[in-house]
């Protein structure tokens, strides 16, 4: 395990992802430490052929797979780099194509409802409305929602700094709703949360800046107070913001840089969502394709 944990180590100080991401690493690259017993420095083709068919066999879709077996590779990747082994078996077989299912997103009837529960005399509910309202209102990913400092924030224009993957910069924009909710925030529910002297945005009820996974805890409690029979990750919040954008005239190229997209093929996915929206308006619309 020692070098699973090196490994994780690195991920955090020399890669800088987040939370969610390493952990995702950890639990794909422990899973293979104990399907070989433990025994991950003298792999052979063939433990990693089997290896496969035991993702299959476990019913795993294929972008699933695929996730496991690129956190694995970069793991021997590393090992390789340190001079631990000589070369790495992973690199002879390939990811399963993956699967063109559409980014999942937020109808406008639930969201609206999301909007509703929250009982803003509570500081914690003013800090929970407005992780809601910015993560909508930005589309930036959790990793980067938490990182926030109060000096990253640019009042007079609405405009956030937001340190992206690769440590890349972008300014995202808030809308009004947003500016509300933000303000309420800093002016009563953050003061109250305030134990130590910190600029980041969201605090803790210790006063702490807050992790990933208290974020995604909090959205659990939003659905379930709204009374909504679906699960909502945060990054179905960047895909219902992608979308929106894209239904109402946003232009590609703009959303791309808000997301912090590096190629335009990854913003792509969206148009067909989109697209499904612009069919059921002219199936709904055009008389002579409504249903006799």
């Amino acid at each position: 395990m020692k070098y699973i944990n090196d490994f994780i180590e690195y991920l955090k100080v020399i890669k800088k992802y987040s939370e969610h991401t390493i952990l995702n690493y950890k639990k794909d690259i422990e899973d293979f430490y104990y399907y070989m017993d433990s025994n991950i420095l003298n792999i052979k083709h063939d433990d990693v052929s089997a290896y496969l068919s035991y993702l299959y066999d476990n019913k795993l879709n294929r972008n699933s797979i695929s996730r496991h077996l690129s956190s694995i590779r970069s793991f021997y990747n590393y090992l390789v780099h340190e001079d631990i082994i000589k070369e790495n078996k992973f690199n002879e077989i390939n990811n399963p194509k993956k699967s063109n299912s559409l980014p999942k997103y937020i109808k406008d009837n639930d969201l609206e409802k999301m909007f509703l529960v929250f009982n803003l005399d509570d500081k914690l509910e003013q800090r929970n409305s407005l992780i809601l309202e910015m993560l909508y209102a930005t589309g930036i990913r959790v990793s980067e929602l938490v990182n926030i400092k109060i000096s990253d924030i640019n009042f007079y224009d609405n405009t956030i700094k937001i340190l992206g993957k690769g440590n890349k910069e972008r300014i995202v924009i808030y809308g009004s709703f947003c500016a509300d909710s933000l303000d309420r925030y800093l002016n009563d529910g953050r003061l109250k949360l305030l134990k130590d002297d910190t600029d980041y945005l969201f605090l803790n009820k210790d006063g702490k800046k807050i992790t990933e996974r208290s974020i995604r805890k909090i959205l659990d409690k939003i659905i379930q107070k709204a009374s909504l029979d679906i699960h909502i990750s945060p990054h179905m919040l960047r895909h219902t913001f992608a979308t929106d954008l894209l239904n109402n005239g946003a232009d590609l190229v703009s959303v791309k840089e808000l997301l912090g997209h590096e190629s335009l093929n990854t913003t792509s996915i969206y148009t067909h969502v989109s697209q499904e929206q612009v069919k059921k308006v002219y199936e709904m619309t055009h008389p002579r394709a409504k249903e006799k």
